[in-house]
């Protein structure tokens, strides 16, 4: 990739703007797709097919809470708590599943895989009629860095790009999740909380975004599957890029725009406004770049979703922590459990509904439990 193409944490030489921006128009033109419209989802009862289901809840009045979940025990949690859309939250499911930071270290098989309850896929199974939204990082592309007289030029190796990120649509797909977000972060990623974010160009990312809503055109039937455009570029070219990166997602087909570590609530006001009718997503982590907006908030700023990536891992932490010193401590684990027994446990985790079904088939393997 040319450095004139190539995005670098500095403000873009305004020379180089026309060209890049002329390059742009001649790659990009305007997505529409008449099944997908947004009027077509304002009626009738809520789909029990999760990305219809969120398209719906997209194109009707309210705000979308969606709590950050990271395993089947958080995923239950935010389920019984009677929230209605879920996020599986890439740097909470690092933690959980790897016991790493949000740093890139994580790749598709550790979300999406073969093996039968991977992440995504089970917290799908729990409850399939409720949609759970994925962080998809860069569409795993598979970049490699290098340094031109001080900046960054991104450029693709031979086995990823535009059909890895494909693949990545079509297998959260088929794992029955609803939608999920791409963003413009070099492969070297960071949580979009952290400093010292890179970008990827603007042609880079939309044509990202353009593969993945390609993928999403070509499952078989008609998928209502949601394309999420996410930019972490305001925090290293500002908002001006950010909204006008958003704006050419949104042209090549993202059905939701995300603006990560926005600052103030005039700014998410502004990006809104910038991309309206678009609906833009918050993401609100406790201490960071974000302020805490309570969901009212949000919606008065006119969000659509908002979520809560690191929710269910930070307060997972708290409460493990204080078991484990309170079994070294005293040697048992009777104030942790906090009158929780085996049976009230697994009734959190669905015990019921596994007996019933089995008694209804006709078994009888759980008549005494």
């Amino acid at each position: 990739m040319s450095p004139a193409l190539s995005l670098a944490p500095t403000s873009i030489p305004d020379a180089w703007k026309p060209k890049l921006e002329n390059r742009l128009a001649n790659t990009t033109a305007h997505y529409y797709n008449a099944r997908l419209d947004p009027s077509n989802y304002m009626d009738g009862p809520l789909s029990t097919n999760p990305a219809t289901r969120l398209r719906q809840m997209l194109a009707r009045p309210g705000i979308i809470t969606a709590p950050g979940i990271c395993d089947g025990i958080s995923a239950r949690c935010a389920i019984e708590a009677g929230f209605e859309c879920l996020y599986q939250s890439g740097a909470a499911t690092t933690a959980s599943r790897l016991g790493q930071p949000d740093l890139a270290i994580a790749t598709l098989n550790d979300f999406v895989g073969l093996i039968s309850f991977k992440a995504a896929e089970m917290v799908c199974s729990l409850d399939p009629t409720v949609p759970v939204i994925a962080d998809a990082d860069t569409g795993y592309v598979y970049s490699s860095t290098s340094r031109i007289s001080g900046r960054v030029s991104s450029y693709e190796a031979s086995f990823g790009g535009p059909a890895m990120v494909a693949r990545t649509v079509t297998k959260y797909a088929r794992a029955g999740v609803a939608g999920l977000h791409i963003e413009d972060q070099v492969q070297t990623k960071r949580c979009g909380h952290l400093l010292g974010k890179q970008v990827v160009s603007r042609e880079e990312f939309v044509t990202r975004i353009r593969a993945a809503v390609l993928a999403r055109d070509q499952i078989p039937g008609g998928s209502d599957f949601v394309i999420i455009g996410r930019t972490d570029s305001a925090q290293v070219l500002g908002m001006e890029e950010a909204i006008t990166r958003l704006k050419l997602a949104s042209d090549a087909g993202a059905d939701v725009c995300f603006i990560e570590g926005v600052k103030t609530k005039q700014l998410l006001e502004r990006t809104v406004a910038a991309l309206a009718p678009k609906p833009v997503l918050v993401n609100v982590i406790s201490g960071g770049l974000t302020p805490s907006f309570t969901s009212e908030e949000a919606e008065a700023a006119g969000a659509k979703i908002i979520i809560f990536s690191l929710v269910s891992c930070v307060s997972m932490v708290h409460a493990v922590r204080a078991a484990m010193r309170a079994l070294k401590e005293t040697g048992t684990d009777f104030s942790s459990a906090q009158g929780m027994g085996p049976r009230e446990f697994f009734e959190v985790m669905g015990l019921h509904e596994v007996v019933t079904l089995d008694s209804k088939a006709g078994g009888s393997a759980f008549v005494s439990i």
